[in-house]
């Protein structure tokens, strides 16, 4: 349930001119106007479950899509049964000028490749189906003009080889790897949310730049309430960041009777220092590490 100054759960991403929203609770819209943020450019949405808090802002943000005169396909990825469910609630968003394209999660994880940056599925434990996102931007090794003069590869190609293009020059294939060293560490965020801990969250999230986890309950008495609803409190989503060696930790999606979640930042913190119990709009610029 949304409170007066908190809406309820999405996730935006930008990378690359591209944006993708995970989640799209009510008042949604409100919280991107907040931000000074257009929902036009949004290309993928992706959807953790069916429950009402995280996609009963979906109608409102198609219609608005549509009238910012979007026209370009938007993809659509979630549980099975996602393509009924969206056209469900289309039944007041119909005329909308652009192409739908859905991709319906099956198995307990999945790899989607969108080109630029890679997505992995994994469900969690919920009382529906219930997913967690992944994803992560690889970064090309350094380029290592030794190595090039080693494979003999003419210096007219290197820029383009260094961009990541395969090369036929009429007598063999040359490809990137020819010419740059080992592969370095990209970026990765990982978002879960309505879920008991589990196995899967823990070895996804692991190494993550960003862990973004939900924080149902703050208060130490409420585990009892967050194991019958599968939900999580504070303190098991900070021993989840540690055991996965995330760098920062955000904690969302607070219980409505938890109005001031912040009193219990402190407690959080004794078990994973790098958690921010975050408030709606914050964001962050994830970037690769210097070299």
């Amino acid at each position: 349930m949304p409170l007066p100054q908190r809406w309820l759960t999405s996730l935006m991403v930008r990378y690359g001119g591209r944006s993708i929203l995970i989640d799209c609770g009510e008042g949604t819209q409100v919280a991107l106007k907040e931000k000074g943020w257009s929902p036009k450019p949004i290309d993928i949405m992706c959807f953790t479950h069916f429950h009402a808090d995280h996609i009963s802002g979906l109608p409102g943000m198609l219609l608005t899509m549509g009238n910012a005169e979007r026209t370009e396909p938007l993809t659509i990825v979630g549980p099975k049964g996602i393509e009924q469910v969206v056209e469900s609630l289309r039944i007041i968003a119909r005329d909308i000028p652009f192409e739908i394209r859905y991709i319906e999660l099956k198995s307990k994880e999945e790899s989607l490749d969108f080109g630029d940056f890679r997505m992995k599925a994994f469900k969690v434990s919920h009382n529906i189906t219930c997913y967690g996102y992944t994803m992560e931007v690889d970064r090309a090794g350094r380029f290592d003009p030794d190595k090039a003069k080693v494979n003999e590869i003419p210096m007219m190609y290197w820029s383009r080889l260094q961009k990541g293009e395969v090369i036929d020059d009429g007598e063999r294939i040359i490809t990137p790897d020819m010419v740059l060293g080992p592969p370095r560490k990209g970026i990765k965020l990982t978002y879960c949310t309505d879920s008991r801990p589990t196995e899967s969250i823990v070895r996804n999230a692991e190494g993550s730049d960003l862990f973004i986890c939900e924080g149902m309950y703050g208060e130490p008495d409420k585990l009892a309430k967050a194991k019958e609803h599968k939900h999580m409190t504070f303190y098991e989503a900070a021993s989840i960041a540690k055991e996965a060696a995330v760098k920062e930790l955000w904690l969302t999606h607070y219980s409505p009777s938890l109005p001031k979640p912040k009193a219990y930042t402190a407690e959080v913190r004794a078990i994973f220092p790098d958690t921010v119990v975050a408030s709606d709009g914050r964001t962050v610029d994830l970037r690769f590490d210097e070299e």
